[in-house]
């Protein structure tokens, strides 16, 4: 073994890079990123972060999409050991929060089976990153006590059967990656009664193309239609919605239409 390798010091940066905002990036992220010598990078997250990693460094695309595999998990987790083990420190930046629908622990467990030591840094979770900055509360008092995160579409590809105890909470319910899924779990809400739950769409979340179409359970398919709303994009149902500004003004002209 060449003395080089001897000195190499195999760790990994498991770390959140937000919902697709380069400047929601923790310092503490930035910081890993100084000092890496791989990125392995997702699909959703911003290419503006590598600009923070050394130039030298080694950067891989292993970006996955619905329906477009182009890296199993499988294959992800054999890169960042091999990585680690011959250049060292590996950031695996993942867009938002590892640990959130990220796959995160799977990755921490399989670099723990290498003896590989871990640091894991949070990200902002889009699922309550990006109605914040749209102004949505997922909390609010006197209207949501409580918040759900689910997953639209579960590795079966059917609905999460979360959904339907969701739907007949009070709670503000976040859905990722549930687009195509809509018009079942739009009729999963009908079916609980919430037909006027106010209801809002919001495709690329904190980036610059960001695009939000706002409205009730039963009017959200067709304005996503209307609007070519396409993913990736986050589903918020919850009275919460009502508090954005596009809400009140459509309240608004119901009222003068009545």
């Amino acid at each position: 073994m060449s003395d080089q390798k001897l000195n190499i010091e195999s760790r990994i940066t498991l770390l959140g890079a937000g919902p697709g905002d380069p400047d929601l990036l923790t310092l503490k992220g930035v910081k890993a990123l100084q000092t890496a010598n791989v990125v392995l990078y997702d699909a959703l997250t911003n290419e503006a972060l590598l600009e923070h990693a050394p130039a030298e460094a080694i950067k891989v695309y292993v970006g996955k999409r619905s329906g477009e595999h182009s890296y199993p998990q499988d294959t992800i987790n054999k890169l960042m050991i091999d990585y680690a083990l011959n250049y060292g420190h590996v950031v695996r930046l993942k867009g938002g929060d590892p640990f959130v629908f990220g796959r995160g622990y799977e990755e921490l467990d399989y670099a723990a089976s290498y003896s590989i030591p871990v640091i894991v840094i949070p990200g902002i979770s889009s699922s309550i990153g990006v109605p914040g900055l749209q102004q949505i509360p997922v909390t609010h008092r006197g209207m949501s006590e409580s918040f759900w995160v689910i997953t639209g579409t579960t590795t079966s590809g059917e609905v999460s059967a979360d959904i339907y105890q969701a739907a007949h909470s009070n709670a503000t319910v976040v859905v990722l990656m549930g687009l195509k899924k809509l018009p079942k779990i739009v009729e999963i809400f009908k079916a609980a009664g919430k037909h006027h739950l106010p209801t809002a769409v919001v495709q690329n979340g904190s980036a610059e193309d960001e695009r939000l179409v706002v409205g009730v359970v039963e009017t959200i398919e067709g304005l996503v239609q209307q609007e070519n709303i396409k993913a990736p994009a986050l589903l918020i149902f919850g009275e919460v919605v009502s508090l954005h500004p596009s809400f009140k003004k459509l309240i608004k002209q119901y009222a003068s239409i009545a």
